[in-house]
């Protein structure tokens, strides 16, 4: 049977303190909503549905940029959670199969348990996630009879007894859409908030005669967003998580608490990183490669065998093949870097292509930017350019070329040339004692006349 997902992320999030919404702020490099949209890609949904509410446009370009087919819902007015899935029925008109719904501030629910719950379904008309609170608080009670789920309470709404239950409602149900639809039309707002509860579907379908169970998962997997601080601990979560699965990938990691990931990030088996490395978004690494100490790594792809760093900065579309060399504070920015290249020292190479086993010198730049318009620079197979060379595009270097230290290269260099773009050297002897003592005497007269 198919499946769409209703995805919530219409709140304001007033406890964040933050002119952003919500389900916008990040956890490994990607929105919060980003993380819900990938836990439900698992059950590879027909149609995905976000509703938005405050901040729409910018939530529903964050999940465009997810998943382009997304469908959009607007909560113009934000009366509870029934109220917001109501708001996807059009854009799930005509759809048979099952409907999931989840949050777009609880980002670490896993596909596993999601497919336990459509498996679930086979059995109920409507499934709740559940779990273990060690802390129950103030969330939602579900309140069991034998095995079936009888009813939920929220907290402001329960009584003592009630209060005291530990297994809680995480929100995220399953059922069928037609009969997820005719529940929540039966839904009233007479409780202590006036809100139209999603949480009521539940006593609804009971009085119905409908079945209704619980999908137990681990409490880490419910954690809710709502203040800085969470935000905090999801992204210690979420590294602590990420650390150990590269670990497990059979990723060596030098010093695990010190590396940092994004949600996206891949590196291949026998890799080794670092201390101190930041994966930003984007990033592919190889087997084999080598990540050095202190380096940043963002939109790039390392290839098999390669080596970076230390403390050097790849940049979006960045490309490094086979073992290439990139070392100690080299900076590299939509550029290709081909099999076998080295750029090993305090170097930028950005909107340029390198050739296979081309030796690039110490201080180099690609000048690739007029002030308006960016250049490209293409350097061929087997060149060895120069210490402190200066290549200012667009210009090309041809195969075994090289170009003489200190060089500005503004013009083109055939293959196996050398070239050399620097003033004569001039020496005047005896002038650097002269020019020292005139200048101390200057000095030395300033005092005098301020004294």
């Amino acid at each position: 049977m198919s499946v769409s997902l209703v995805i919530l992320a219409a709140g304001l999030g007033s406890r964040m303190n933050s002119d952003r919404p919500k389900v916008l702020h990040p956890v490994g490099g990607a929105p919060l909503l980003a993380h819900a949209m990938r836990a439900g890609d698992t059950l590879e949904p027909e149609r995905v549905v976000v509703v938005t509410g405050h901040g729409a446009e910018a939530v529903a370009k964050a999940a465009r940029a997810e998943n382009p087919e997304v469908l959009i819902a607007h909560q113009a007015e934000q009366r509870g959670t029934a109220h917001a899935v109501a708001q996807a029925r059009a854009a799930l008109e005509g759809f048979g199969g099952d409907a999931v719904v989840l949050y777009g501030d609880t980002p670490f629910v896993s596909g596993e348990t999601l497919t336990a719950m459509r498996e679930a379904r086979a059995r109920h008309a409507v499934v709740v996630l559940g779990f273990e609170a060690a802390d129950p608080g103030r969330y939602g009670r579900l309140v069991m009879a034998g095995d079936s789920l009888e009813r939920i309470v929220e907290f402001k709404d329960a009584s003592e007894d009630e209060r005291a239950i530990t297994l809680c409602n995480s929100g995220v149900i399953c059922a069928d859409t037609s009969v997820l639809f005719e529940l929540i039309d039966g839904v009233g707002d007479e409780n202590a908030a006036g809100e139209f509860y999603l949480t009521d579907i539940v006593a609804i379908a009971r009085q119905k005669g409908l079945s209704v169970g619980v999908v137990r998962c681990d409490e880490a997997e419910t954690l809710g967003i709502n203040t800085r601080a969470e935000l905090a601990a999801a992204e210690s979560a979420f590294q602590a998580r990420k650390r150990a699965e590269a670990l497990e990938d059979g990723v060596t990691l030098i010093a695990p608490e010190t590396i940092f990931f994004s949600l996206d990030t891949f590196i291949g088996r026998d890799a080794v990183v670092g201390p101190n490395v930041v994966f930003g978004p984007g990033v592919t690494v190889e087997s084999d490669a080598v990540i050095r100490a202190f380096c940043h790594l963002e939109g790039c792809h390392v290839s098999r065998g390669a080596s970076v760093g230390p403390f050097a900065r790849l940049r979006p579309d960045a490309y490094l093949a086979e073992h290439t060399h990139v070392g100690n504070f080299v900076e590299i920015k939509n550029a290709n870097i081909d099999e076998g290249a080295k750029i090993n020292h305090l170097t930028y190479i950005g909107d340029a292509d390198v050739g296979e086993r081309t030796n690039v010198g110490a201080g180099t730049i690609t000048c690739n930017y007029d002030g308006v318009f960016k250049h490209r620079t293409v350097i061929g197979k087997d060149v060895f350019v120069g210490s402190n060379t200066m290549l200012v595009a667009p210009v090309r270097v041809g195969d075994e070329a090289m170009t003489g230290s200190g060089s500005v290269i503004t013009a083109d260099v055939e293959a196996g040339a050398l070239a050399l773009g620097r003033a004569r050297q001039v020496v005047k002897p005896g002038l650097a004692r002269s020019l020292m003592a005139r200048l101390k005497a200057r000095k030395a007269e300033t005092k005098k006349s301020e004294g």
